[in-house]
């Protein structure tokens, strides 16, 4: 499988990272890539994620340095702004109240306060990080050369954009309600990040990552 580096992922991502993996067994020897080596691509997940707040869905974005670099892995992470405080603040104002936020929220805002040089470096620490919080046994690698469109069964990133259609969350059954904090304000949103889904389920986000 190939996906696409991304910023808090949406749910799907992480749905299709546990579809293969089974429960309580070590991780396998099947590999997934991620793309370390495309041209970066604007306005996609690689650098924001949609939460549910209490005004409604909001987008959290990285910054990033303008400096003529064009690879994914020589884009730098913009820290001059105070970025890094803004998204602490919205994951506190949108998942405060939520059962699970104090058991995770330390950890993923350390990996934010370590400010990783790279917006991949950012992303793969992100994602490794939520891995291991949700039980998730997978072998997380990072491609080497460009992979051509069409070139490798199971690529998803162009797939997965915040401006097309989800198809992938109705085939993988999310789209189905879980508990949200602002449900009864705003009703069930969803496709958000996966933190919405992990500090609102914590454990149980597996099971629901695997339709069970």
């Amino acid at each position: 499988m190939l996906l696409a580096s991304a910023y808090f992922p949406p749910v799907e991502y992480f749905a299709l990272l546990a579809r293969d993996f089974i429960p309580g067994t070590p991780a396998g020897d099947t590999s997934i890539y991620i793309e370390a080596c495309e041209h970066f691509v604007k306005q996609s997940w690689r650098t924001r994620c949609t939460i549910l707040g209490p005004n409604g869905t909001e987008t959290l974005q990285v910054p990033i340095v303008h400096d003529g670099a064009r690879t994914l892995r020589e884009i730098r992470v913009e820290y001059a702004t105070p970025w890094i405080v803004r998204t602490q603040r919205a994951l506190d104002a949108a998942y405060q109240s939520s059962p699970f936020f104090e058991h995770y929220a330390d950890g993923i805002f350390a990996i934010l306060d370590s400010q990783p040089e790279t917006l991949l470096e950012l992303n793969t620490a992100l994602t490794r990080h939520i891995l291991q919080r949700l039980g998730i046994g997978v072998q997380l690698q990072l491609t080497q050369e460009y992979v051509p469109e069409g070139s490798v069964p199971d690529d998803y990133r162009s797939v997965l954009h915040p401006k097309r259609e989800n198809t992938v969350l109705r085939e993988l059954g999310l789209d189905r309600p879980y508990y949200q904090v602002f449900s009864r304000k705003h009703g069930f949103t969803p496709g958000l990040s996966i933190l919405d889904l992990l500090f609102n389920e914590g454990p149980d986000a597996l099971l629901y990552l695997k339709r069970q």
